[in-house]
């Protein structure tokens, strides 16, 4: 498919086309739910950026492409013959996980999101990955989309956080405890 024109004028009412040309208003739950994907993919880009790492630049490519199967998956009724996020999708992810896993000292306590750019940078992709696996749940319970989507963007979620990790632990930046004390609890309490 070639691209000629950006606009097409033909969204201007607030609604859009599926893959099957069907038109659906843009807060339609499917919408949302290859939206939230998108912007997923835009925040793996920019965490791309300037990323001197190229084991974990390579993962990032590999889900980016991904996410574009999983945003046709979801603009897709189910009946449409399109690539679809499939168990080899699922599975090289557990893979990513489990191999990087290894670099790693077990959690004993929570972390706070952040450390160097690029980790702060996969936390909020890890969010927003929890946020399109939310959006997509609705979408599997009603049969508008098949189950391993959902899975894929749980695994997902997983290796962002497991990325974020070893992004600082590559880059020496040691990870900050989350401080459950009452100094901090009473904070803020007159």
């Amino acid at each position: 498919m070639r691209i000629t024109r950006v606009y097409t004028k033909t969204g201007d009412a607030g609604e859009t086309s599926l893959v099957d040309g069907s038109r659906v208003s843009k807060d339609d739950p499917r919408v949302n739910g290859y939206g939230e994907v998108d912007e997923l993919n835009s925040w793996l880009g920019l965490t791309r950026v300037g990323l001197d790492d190229p084991d974990l630049d390579g993962i990032l490519a590999t889900i980016q492409n991904d996410l574009f199967i999983l945003g046709a998956d979801l603009a897709s009724p189910l009946t449409i013959a399109v690539p679809r996020i499939n168990d080899d999708h699922i599975s090289h992810l557990e893979a990513e996980i489990d191999r990087l896993m290894e670099e790693l000292e077990p959690l004993r306590e929570f972390i706070l999101p952040g450390g160097s750019l690029v980790a702060a940078r996969l936390h909020i992709s890890r969010t927003i990955a929890r946020r399109a696996e939310r959006a997509v749940v609705g979408l599997v319970a009603r049969g508008e989309t098949g189950h391993p989507g959902l899975i894929y963007l749980n695994r997902l979620s997983d290796l962002l956080f497991v990325m974020a990790r070893v992004a600082n632990k590559r880059g020496g930046t040691s990870e900050e405890s989350a401080d459950f004390s009452a100094r901090h609890r009473n904070q803020g309490r007159i």
